[in-house]
């Protein structure tokens, strides 16, 4: 399993990518989480100008497994949900670091323990 080193991690197993000029980042579950869920069959995700909060649900996964919260890696206003991943959830299983991404965000805050691709892989190797 391979995470992408330009990215951050979460605890809960979220990702989150670079800040782009205008303080949006982009949020995803990582290829581990996907894995331990099974195959992903519907995704609610937070709605554009919700504010998410970090560490804080603001969606669920549902997989023939089983249904998982959704928690945001930082706070602030989502700009945009990603419908491709409401219409076919399966890109959360195929494509969990391109297609499969789950919403942008607006950062107003960011926490101090979001891991490294290599923190991430420590944590998860237990």
């Amino acid at each position: 399993m391979s995470n992408p080193q330009q990215l951050r991690y979460s605890k809960e197993h979220e990702w989150l990518s670079a800040v782009d000029a205008d303080g949006v980042a982009t949020v995803g579950i990582t290829e581990f989480a996907a894995n331990a869920l099974g195959d992903v069959v519907y995704a609610q995700l937070p709605a554009v100008g919700d504010t998410v909060t970090a560490g804080e649900t603001c969606g669920e996964l549902e997989s023939t497994k089983s249904v998982s919260d959704l928690y945001s890696p930082v706070t602030g206003e989502v700009t945009e949900a990603n419908q491709a991943v409401v219409d076919d959830p399966a890109l959360v299983n195929s494509a969990p670091f391109e297609g499969g991404w789950l919403f942008k965000v607006k950062i107003t805050d960011e926490p101090a323990d979001l891991l490294s691709a290599d923190e991430y892989v420590t944590l998860t190797a237990g």
